[in-house]
């Protein structure tokens, strides 16, 4: 125990001591010498002061004692308050459990949440049922291990653009072990924190495929087919996520949104490869509800309910004004973006909008913005389902001085004399792809390849999904022209 220690315990005592010592001098003086009545009255008034200070302290213990049982009921009363809010959530979620357990049991929607490093948090039933997997073989593991390394090869591109916060919409294709051949709809949706980082994606899978499409082996029981119910029942997911999102399954809320200006943009940039590159920097355009920036909403929440509703060409077209107008007030000395071209990702339904050529040569005369700053980027998927309308599009969109860009090349199969026939100016080689060009050297002879054959025909070469340094300097070595990806940049604000 050191001084302070000491001094502390003993402090108490002093006063009691001093009055004990000095009425024991004063007794002493009077009945043992022969003092005057000054040194009698003296030590009489010193008594007197050091039992004042003795009663004053004491008062202020008291006081201080007082202060501190009235803390400690404080304290105890505001801690039964809490422990009662606590036990009476504990209660509501006990009550509420049954039902939380029936929803994921019986909802036909497969449903995972995989967190930013690839690991499934969680999973409802529908989820294990479809893979035929126990919970144990899914919960906190990796998505590749989940769904397999070929599987997640395939939509890599798709997992690590949701983890750099973008919803992905897209068709699957998938064997079963039995045989059979079913189509999935599978939806990626971003989950974000307070402070804006993404922390994961959502999964949703929904079986899409209908009777006369399922592709079934000859031993399989007809009694195992999807039946026109539970396709009716899986058409139902926009609705269901919509409402339980959004509160409501009408599209007055995105039509709202849209007429009100309630989306904010984001850009990310494409970067040169080569080394004292004199090209320019690009940036590829992506769009948020605000909602979603405020974290009342998951981020893309409402890309199924404006598709299911027609409403991809109105934000298409917002897209494409507010990009316009930004430029038009950028800053003059930003040299960077003089020249910078802005990639803006197109819906098949604008493709089919027979009016959007019209609408964006009047925006950029409008803001007196050249058609070069724009390029309209295409998926690959796009173009082999719907070529003719992909190659209309493309021919009327650079009547108005904008480019073109596909994506996702090298995922479908898709003869160079398709692309050569409209004119594309970047081809973006798929991420799942690049993503392997370090391990594969099948994928490396892939890339090499493409890029081999576009510059042939004129066209530059954009890497997605770029990962690290090594993979920038492969890619620079091939003679690939751009990259794109979390190792060249994350999405950042477009700068008002």
């Amino acid at each position: 125990m050191n001084f302070r220690n000491v001094f502390r315990v003993v402090q108490p005592f002093f006063s009691a001591v001093a009055v004990i010592t000095t009425g024991g001098a004063l007794v002493f003086t009077i009945y043992f010498t022969e003092l005057g009545s000054q040194w009698t009255v003296f030590l009489g008034g010193v008594l007197v002061a050091a039992i004042l200070a003795e009663a004053t302290r004491m008062s202020h213990s008291e006081w201080i004692v007082l202060r501190r049982t009235a803390q400690l009921t404080a304290a105890k009363n505001k801690l039964d308050r809490e422990t009662q809010l606590r036990k009476r959530a504990e209660e509501t979620i006990a009550a509420d459990k049954p039902r939380l357990h029936l929803i994921d049991d019986v909802l036909p929607t497969m449903v995972a949440l995989f967190d930013s490093e690839g690991r499934c948090q969680y999973h409802n039933r529908a989820f294990i049922d479809w893979l035929h997997l126990r919970a144990d073989e899914v919960h906190m593991q990796h998505i590749r291990k989940v769904l397999g390394t070929k599987l997640y090869q395939e939509i890599a591109t798709s997992v690590h653009q949701s983890l750099d916060g973008h919803p992905v919409h897209y068709e699957q294709t998938q064997l079963m072990p039995d045989g059979a051949i079913y189509k999935l709809l599978v939806e990626h949706q971003p989950q974000f924190s307070e402070n804006g980082k993404v922390t994961g994606f959502f999964m949703l899978i929904n079986d899409i495929t209908s009777p006369g499409d399922v592709h079934m082996p000859a031993s399989r029981p007809a009694a195992a087919q999807p039946t026109p119910e539970s396709v009716v029942n899986q058409n139902t997911f926009v609705d269901s996520f919509s409402e339980e999102i959004m509160g409501q399954t009408d599209a007055n809320h995105i039509r709202a949104a849209i007429e009100k200006g309630d989306f904010r943009l984001f850009c990310q940039l494409i970067s040169p490869l080569a080394i004292d590159s004199a090209e320019a920097e690009h940036f590829e355009i992506l769009v948020r509800l605000l909602e979603e920036e405020e974290g009342m909403m998951p981020p893309g929440a409402f890309f199924p309910l404006a598709e299911k509703h027609g409403l991809l060409p109105h934000l298409d077209r917002w897209v494409v004004q507010h990009v316009v107008e930004w430029a038009t007030h950028r800053n003059a000395q930003d040299e960077k973006r003089k020249s910078a071209i802005f990639f803006i990702n197109i819906s098949g339904a604008t493709m089919g909008d027979a009016t959007f050529p019209e609408f964006l040569k009047l925006t950029l005369a409008d803001y007196s913005v050249p058609g070069a700053l724009l390029c309209f980027e295409v998926s690959s998927t796009e173009l082999a389902i719907n070529p003719a309308a992909v190659a209309e599009f493309a021919q009327r969109v650079r009547l108005c001085g904008c480019r073109i860009a596909l994506s996702g090349f090298g995922k479908e199969r898709i003869a160079f004399d398709h692309i050569r026939g409209f004119q594309v100016d970047f081809l973006k080689v798929d991420g799942s792809i690049v993503f392997d060009v370090l391990r594969s050297p099948v994928a490396l002879a892939k890339v090499t390849a493409i890029n081999r054959v576009a510059k042939t025909i004129g066209m530059k070469t954009v890497a997605e999904l770029v990962e690290n340094e090594e993979t920038i300097a492969k890619l620079r070595e091939i003679g690939i022209d751009y990259g794109q990806g979390f190792g060249i940049s994350r999405p950042q604000p477009l700068a008002g």
